[in-house]
């Protein structure tokens, strides 16, 4: 509504300012009134029906044992030891419902793999399992599953505990939903063909440039693609249907079709190929456009790029609102907008260049430039060689590695060794690429991150970088010489012609203040960078963020005068055996990865002045393993022991690799991290010769590193996982008697609250005002144990907690603290 209103408003002066075009500012209001109404309805619609159908309301849904029926309406996606499906839901205990539920199969042997990875689409399905609602959104920033399953039209999971508990039987009679199961079954078959004539990893590589399935695209592969932009490429779009065009353009020409033939036969063929390559928002909207092109080109009407873009808009929004939340969508529309407004002003500028050379560094500068806001935005990191990336890498895919993928899946259908000839021709190709992209990402310094910048400020950049072009161009074409006609007579024989045989005109100076606002631009628009890459501005104070990262630690320190310390990295932590290799999955969830990296690179942290491991264990450790690999990091301090397990060897072996400083810390050290802050380390007692090999400690708790950290006059003491008797050892320290006397503010309790830390003397000593546990929602262990909660109400402290509250934000004025937590 607030959209609404402000949109109104700006059209109203609109019509007071240019009263000429009011009947285009009239329709623009109703288009937005209109397009507004029809997602507040659909959004209204969108609404699960299990409570009213079951009698229930939602919370004693959660966790209810149901049986259902119903229909799988998507392919099923076998992972490890889990199968996921979509299906619609039309009986739950005996009651009629119409509910779209996500199945979650938690499989029990490896037989129950195979026989998962044998359902399809369509199959009826009769099931007993838990219901769930999506997980929600734990840290600021942070993704919220509920609401992306929600665009979906998806409000519940089920959960079923081995295929026992399922049974499946094939449908009876065709409908509707049989053709986009034979879609899969051909979609299969091609897959099956691509991993029978490329190798890995091209396998996987050439099944997402060719028919669009990512899955299996190796996970190197895709990180070094995405870390320079060039994922675009594994996202079936615009380039992979005008290929798939050509060919079949070449196909019917020589079948010696008519013109108004070809491309009748083409518009029935798209739709197969959309299909075909996963029905994606980009394949789609460049399957629309191209049917649209091609229909209005056979019938000789209007061809202008921004009507054709704008019904291929219209119509999938009006199919489904919520693609205009998919990144993709987004994606896909903005730069292909952006190709047909922006590259025009831009070719003005390459003219002397050759003009296939030109066109195409146009095409790929513009690309760059449209995508940024929005890549920013969602991935929160840009290379500085992704223009020279994809000027050079993507004509090559595109117009010989595909080619050729496509090329050899039709000649392996007939002729599968001479198919395999040609797909070693492609390797090598592709080995040739990934050489590249590998090279190109070993240059770190030219990977930016960027926090996440606000609606206006990207549409800033794209006004901005609008009139920015336009203006350039227009001082380009004033400077052109004006073209000179060519003489309608020839010269009377024997006379000469007066004066310079070539006379070169320009046009008539005018309107420089054109030319004048160019500087002026070009400063805004740095301005606007400037200020996109820059962290959000604290005005003085600090922030200590304790992230919610399930059973484990990771807290963000960032001082009055923007230094960022990491303590810990959260960790997950994997009990498997060996025999149960079958259970992990393609790309297992690590914390780190999926969790701590996103948020930092989310909050514009462009490096971390120090990473601080508090002690070995993997619930402290396991995540900083990624942030070592894709954050900068200026200082590594850890306690200077070894678990003498692998995780910990590594990651001392990457921060060393990097050439980051290590510090082993003991107590009594001390970090003056910027003016207003300060750190003093409590502890482990310092062991024996510095000198020596790491010690072996298997029992790290005893060892870890605590500290006070004092910032605008705020005390905060963090304990890591010390046990009990690491804090007598703290508490008998006379060196640190004067600091136990101030007390401090804020104490982080030790071990996320087990019965093996946290004392009541310890308590007593530090006379906190407030306490914070970092523990998982109904972990293993009980954290934080019950006995130690009423310790600390005992001493009046205000708790914190983030298996309740979710990530907890402490921002620190002076000798003031405000306290903000994710979940209310």
């Amino acid at each position: 509504m607030g959209l609404w209103v402000g949109v109104t408003c700006l059209l109203i002066a609109s019509v007071w300012i240019l009263k000429e075009r009011m009947g285009l500012i009239i329709a623009v209001w109703l288009s937005v009134t209109v397009s507004g109404g029809y997602w507040e309805w659909h959004d209204y619609l969108n609404v699960t029906s299990l409570p009213s159908s079951l009698q229930q309301d939602e919370i004693k849904l959660e966790g209810m044992l149901v049986e259902a029926t119903g229909t799988m309406i998507t392919a099923v996606v076998v992972d490890g030891d889990r199968a996921d499906l979509e299906v619609r839901l039309s009986g739950v205990n005996q009651s009629s419902v119409s509910e779209k539920v996500l199945v979650q199969v938690k499989l029990q042997t490896k037989e129950q793999k195979l026989e998962a990875g044998q359902w399809q689409r369509g199959d009826l399905l009769k099931l007993s399992g838990t219901l769930e609602k999506p997980g929600i959104a734990r840290n600021f920033d942070g993704f919220d599953y509920r609401n992306y399953l929600r665009t979906k039209d998806i409000h519940w999971i089920m959960k079923v505990q081995g295929i026992p508990n399922i049974e499946v039987t094939p449908p009876s009679s065709w409908s509707m939903i049989s053709i986009f199961r034979m879609n899969d079954l051909l979609r299969e078959t091609l897959a099956i063909k691509m991993t029978q004539l490329f190798q890995e990893p091209h396998d996987g590589y050439m099944k997402g440039l060719v028919i669009g399935m990512q899955d299996d695209v190796d996970t190197f592969t895709y990180g070094q693609f995405s870390q320079l932009g060039l994922t675009h490429i594994l996202a079936v779009s615009g380039t992979h249907v005008a290929v798939y065009i050509a060919c079949l353009m070449l196909l019917l020409s020589l079948f010696r079709f008519t013109r108004e033939t070809k491309f009748t036969l083409i518009i029935l063929l798209i739709p197969i190929y959309v299909l075909l390559t996963g029905f994606s928002p980009s394949v789609v909207r460049a399957g629309i456009m191209s049917m649209i092109t091609l229909y209005t080109a056979r019938q000789g009407l209007l061809k202008d790029g921004l009507h054709i873009i704008s019904a291929a808009a219209l119509i999938m929004l009006v199919w489904n609102p919520y693609l205009l939340l998919n990144v993709s969508f987004q994606l896909s529309f903005i730069v292909t907008l952006g190709l047909l407004i922006y590259v025009p002003l831009l070719l003005p500028m390459l003219s002397k260049l050759p003009r296939k050379f030109a066109i195409a560094l146009g095409v790929t500068v513009v690309a760059q430039l449209i995508s940024f806001p929005l890549t920013i935005y969602y991935f929160n990191q840009f290379s500085l060689l992704s223009i020279i990336a994809n000027l050079i890498l993507v004509p090559i895919i595109s117009s010989v590695t595909m080619p050729l993928g496509m090329f050899t899946l039709v000649v392996g259908a007939a002729w599968t060794s001479g198919a395999r000839g040609i797909a070693m021709g492609v390797e090598w190709l592709n080995n040739i690429t990934f050489a590249l992209v590998e090279w190109m990402n070993s240059y770190e310094a030219f990977i930016m991150i960027w926090r996440s910048p606000s609606i206006l400020w990207i549409g800033s950049y794209y006004i901005v970088l609008y009139l920015l072009l336009y203006f350039i161009r227009a001082w380009v074409h004033n400077r052109q010489p004006l073209p000179v006609p060519i003489d309608d007579t020839m010269p009377l024989e024997g006379v000469k012609r007066v004066g310079k045989p070539h006379l070169e005109l320009r046009r008539k100076e005018g309107l420089k203040w054109k030319q004048m606002i160019i500087a002026p631009l070009i400063i805004l628009f740095a301005i606007l960078l400037y200020i996109g890459y820059q962290p959000n501005s604290l005005s003085g104070a600090g922030t200590v963020q304790f992230l919610d990262v399930g059973q484990g630690d990771s807290i963000l320190i960032t001082t009055p005068e923007g230094k960022n310390i990491l303590v810990d990295g959260g960790g997950t932590v994997n009990f498997r055996k060996a025999e149960e290799s079958w259970r992990t999955r393609k790309e297992p969830f690590e914390v780190g990865a999926k969790v701590v990296v996103p948020l930092l690179k989310k909050r514009g942290i462009h490096h971390l002045d120090a990473v601080v491991l508090t002690h070995g264990d993997q619930d402290h450790a396991g995540g900083l393993q990624a942030v070592l690999n894709q954050i900068p990091v200026k200082a590594f301090l850890f306690n200077g022991t070894t678990s003498g397990k692998t995780g910990i060897d590594q990651l001392l072996t990457t921060a060393i690799t990097k050439g980051i400083p290590v510090y082993a810390i003991h107590q009594d050290m001390f970090l003056q991290t910027d003016r207003y802050s300060e750190i003093t380390f409590l502890s482990p007692e310092m062991t024996g010769d510095e000198q020596a090999n790491l010690p072996l400690v298997k029992e790290q708790n005893h060892s870890s590193i605590a500290f006070v950290l004092t910032m605008n006059g705020v005390r905060l003491l963090f304990t890591g996982d010390m046990d009990i008797a690491s804090e007598n050892i703290i508490l008998e320290d006379e060196s640190n008697l004067s600091m136990r006397l101030q007390g401090v503010d804020v104490i982080k309790i030790a071990h996320h609250g087990s019965k093996t830390s946290t004392s009541e003397d310890w308590l007593r000593a530090w006379k906190a005002s407030a306490a914070v546990i970092s523990a998982g929602v109904k972990n293993l262990y009980g954290h934080p144990n019950h006995d130690v909660v009423m310790r600390i109400k005992e001493q009046d402290m205000h708790i914190f907690r983030t298996d309740q509250q979710g990530e907890i934000q402490m921002k620190v004025y002076e000798n003031k603290v405000w306290v903000r937590n994710k979940l209310e």
